[in-house]
């Protein structure tokens, strides 16, 4: 009877045991971190795997290449291919389970090519192009700006050609049938060919009178050579970016300038006309200020015949102070009191003593210095050239250099330093208070 219990107890225990065995069940997913699926990859593991107490990963192509880990870390792949991921999941009851996936992963996208251009940048540019972007099963795909052609499939495109001056951008897209690249170059055209230039003549031949040296100013675009034709000029022939001529002979004078690169070449013309010499300057609407306004620096009452300019108090330096030659005294804003007065003398009538002054000789009035002189407006207007000039015997003399009042117009004749005769024609007289100042026009020997 005992032995009958026991073994209808034994029974009773291994029928429980078998009824609570654990199973394993489940499965686990992969997935691209970032949704990068070229190369470097990482893959991340989600395991949903119940029952199991145990695991055994083995990543082909990973890296690490296995893992006991439940939940392992991500896994490294840096070669193209297709990989499998096992898993042996089992637990103390002796279940388990065995599950592989494929992971495909694909070549990496690395772009890289080179544009060349063929010759120069001048427009047409023709560009040779190579691709250096390695990977298997990559598609290429071109974009040209202004180009042509203006796109491109596959992987080395013909040469291309832009006409258009500017910026051009060259766009390379490849794709391996998951992802996208691109990269972008740029291509510098130059402006079309054009030949241009400007002139100016040295600032005492302003006038244009032989003889006249004349600066030549390249203005030409995209050219790399130059040649010139002087008609009537020396030299007659240049082929410098911006030479200096010199014109002797009286009339008109044709310029050509061709202008080249290594694809194209334009010419462009021009003409100067040289004048006779006069030998006389002309210099209008000088305007000279009484002391006050010199002094206070407002209006200059100092001139020089050599830069033609009119210089203030302030404005006066040991450079300019020698080729000061005429200088204008207004004692009163009322200009009742006025007379030009030799550079060398100004210490004399309220002025600053100037370094290496000039000395010259004005006649302030002609009806008063007893020399002969009877040089009158009209003269000074039709005068064209410095004949009237020759023949005046301008010297000192304290009668002449007497000051006059408040009455215009009025002709000042001088002789400067340097032997030089002039006139000088006072046009108004403008009272203004300490700006009051005389307006006039001044014709001299150029030598």
């Amino acid at each position: 009877m005992k032995k009958v219990l026991l073994f209808l107890l034994f029974s009773i225990i291994t029928s429980c045991y078998q009824e609570t065995s654990i199973a394993v069940e489940g499965d686990f997913t992969t997935s691209y971190v970032n949704a990068k699926e070229s190369i470097p990859v990482i893959i991340k593991i989600d395991n949903k795997i119940t029952g199991a107490d145990t695991y055994e990963w083995t990543f082909e192509g990973g890296n690490p290449s296995t893992s006991n880990l439940k939940n392992p870390d991500e896994i490294l792949y840096e070669k193209q291919g297709t990989y499998v991921i096992k898993l042996k999941a089992s637990n103390a009851d002796g279940e388990s389970k065995e599950i592989s996936k494929t992971v495909t992963i694909r070549d990496g996208i690395n772009i890289d090519f080179a544009s060349e251009i063929v010759k120069s940048n001048y427009s047409p540019v023709e560009v040779v192009i190579t691709n250096n972007t390695l990977g298997e099963g990559l598609t290429f795909k071109w974009d040209f700006q202004d180009g042509f052609p203006a796109s491109f499939s596959g992987k080395t495109p013909p040469n291309i050609f832009f006409t258009a001056p500017g910026e051009h951008a060259i766009t390379l897209m490849v794709s391996n049938g998951v992802e996208e690249e691109k990269v972008t170059k740029v291509i510098h055209v130059e402006p079309y060919l054009e030949s241009q230039f400007l002139y100016e003549p040295k600032f005492e031949n302003d006038d244009y009178e032989t003889p006249v040296t004349i600066n030549f100013i390249n203005k030409s675009i995209s050219a790399s050579k130059y040649k010139w034709t002087f008609e009537g000029g020396n030299p007659s022939v240049s082929t410098e970016e911006n030479p200096t001529v010199v014109f002797t002979s009286i009339g008109l004078h044709e310029i050509t300038l061709e202008a080249s690169n290594d694809k194209n070449m334009q010419i462009f013309k021009s003409t100067i006309t040289v004048f006779p010499d006069s030998n006389l300057r002309i210099i209008k609407d000088v305007k000279l200020g009484i002391n006050t306004a010199h002094n206070n620096n407002n209006i200059g009452a100092m001139f020089s015949t050599a830069t033609r300019q009119v210089y203030k108090a302030n404005e006066i330096n040991d450079k300019n102070s020698a080729l000061i030659d005429i200088v204008f005294q207004g004692l009163n804003s009322n200009l009742t009191y006025n007379k030009f007065i030799s550079p060398d003398q100004v210490n004399n009538y309220g002025f600053s003593s100037l370094k290496n002054a000039q000395s010259t000789i004005f006649v302030n009035s002609q009806n008063l210095c007893n020399c002969g002189l009877n040089f009158t407006e009209t003269d000074f207007d039709s005068m064209v050239n410095d004949n009237p000039l020759k023949s005046l015997g301008i010297s000192y003399s304290a009668s002449g250099e007497q000051q006059f009042g408040f009455t215009y117009p009025r002709i000042i004749l001088f002789k400067t330093q340097d032997g030089r005769k002039g006139a000088i024609k006072i046009k108004e007289m403008v009272k203004n208070g300490t700006s009051s100042y005389i307006l006039c026009d001044i014709k001299v020997q150029k030598q």
